[in-house]
């Protein structure tokens, strides 16, 4: 796909898609605008974990949100002019992060813990251990979304672990 000329690009920031996968524009932060939109995804985990819903609500909601997250970074991307995934869009991010701690009880999600997850999301969502680097070459929304998903496992898994130990 060609590269959006820059009047076009100036505009395609206030797109609706690209508003939601820069999650209100925290991806234009200039510097690590990924740990930002992991630290939204902490914020939203935080509220979750105070409504106390039902797990099984709770986890449809967060299964629903990513997937609608997939043709939201689709079109964010190409409005950004790219099929990959630009820094930019962080609700890869911020919808990720929340679905990992649903191996965690909400009335356990201390402050701890929440950056505990933040931290090892992050760690696994750079160093992109196997499956990440893999599946971020899949086409698109799915790309941009299903790498920080397997982060995500990676930090469910420790998460799980560290709990079983009660390290946390």
């Amino acid at each position: 796909m060609p590269a959006a000329e820059p009047s076009d690009r100036s505009a395609a920031w206030w797109h609706p898609a690209v508003v939601a996968a820069t999650c209100g524009g925290i991806g234009r932060a200039p510097v690590a605008p990924g740990t930002w939109g992991a630290l939204a995804g902490v914020a939203v985990a935080a509220a979750l974990a105070r409504l106390q819903l039902d797990p099984l609500v709770e986890g449809a909601m967060l299964v629903g949100a990513n997937l609608a997250a997939i043709p939201l970074c689709t079109a964010a991307a190409r409005r950004l002019g790219t099929d990959s995934d630009p820094g930019a869009i962080v609700l890869d991010e911020c919808a990720s992060l929340p679905l990992g701690l649903l191996v965690v009880p909400a009335t356990t999600r201390s402050p701890v813990l929440l950056a505990t997850a933040f931290i090892l999301h992050r760690f696994f969502d750079i160093l992109k251990p196997f499956p990440c680097r893999q599946l971020e070459r899949l086409p698109a929304g799915l790309g941009i979304m299903a790498d920080d998903w397997a982060a995500t496992a990676w930090m469910a898994l420790l998460l799980g672990v560290a709990r079983g130990w009660q390290w946390l």
